[in-house]
């Protein structure tokens, strides 16, 4: 019997336009975008077993070289992709399709309404799903989805390397005045 594994599929484009879009309310530096590694070793620590992050970029002109290099450097298998229409959304979505078929478990980093039937048909099998992102930008059809386990990138995950500018409901239990004096 071989060890199951947690196939974490990143959707960065999605992730990096919530963040300048609705969190920063302008393009990100390199400083204020997540740190993949941590999200890798959160996804490993978080469900105990071996991690396989596929990272989904769209590349409309020349490979980034050096993204590439860094991701591979920190253990995700890059997979670039080009063509018409919205390419890594397809290439999620085909890959969350074949992974219904295996003893795995998945992680989707992404807020994208697009891959609800796919995890909910992830979700109907015995194993887990998980989706990571900002929990106030999340699509309802995700949320909506029974059986997933829901992780915040910045609360949970501890993405980033400083505080982000957020407005969330705080449970009264994690409230912490000394956050706002």
């Amino acid at each position: 019997m071989t060890e199951r594994t947690t196939y974490l599929l990143v959707d960065g484009e999605n992730i990096d336009a919530t963040l300048g879009i609705s969190v920063l309310n302008r393009r990100p530096e390199p400083q204020e975008r997540p740190r993949w590694n941590k999200v890798l070793s959160f996804a490993e620590q978080a469900w105990q077993q071996p991690v396989k992050g596929l990272f989904f970029l769209a590349v409309p002109a020349e490979l980034p070289t050096s993204f590439v290099q860094a991701l591979i450097a920190m253990g995700y298998t890059p997979v670039p992709l080009r063509g018409e229409g919205k390419v890594v959304d397809i290439a999620i979505q085909r890959t969350a399709d074949a992974l219904v078929e295996r003893e795995a478990d998945v992680m989707l980093v992404s807020h994208d309404r697009d891959f609800a039937p796919h995890m909910a048909r992830l979700a109907d099998r015995d194993a887990r799903v998980g989706i990571l992102g900002f929990g106030e930008f999340m699509a309802g059809g995700l949320r909506d989805v029974d059986g997933v386990e829901f992780f915040d990138l910045e609360y949970d995950v501890a993405a980033f390397n400083s505080r982000l500018p957020r407005v969330r409901v705080i449970p009264i239990d994690e409230f912490d005045p000394l956050q706002f004096i």
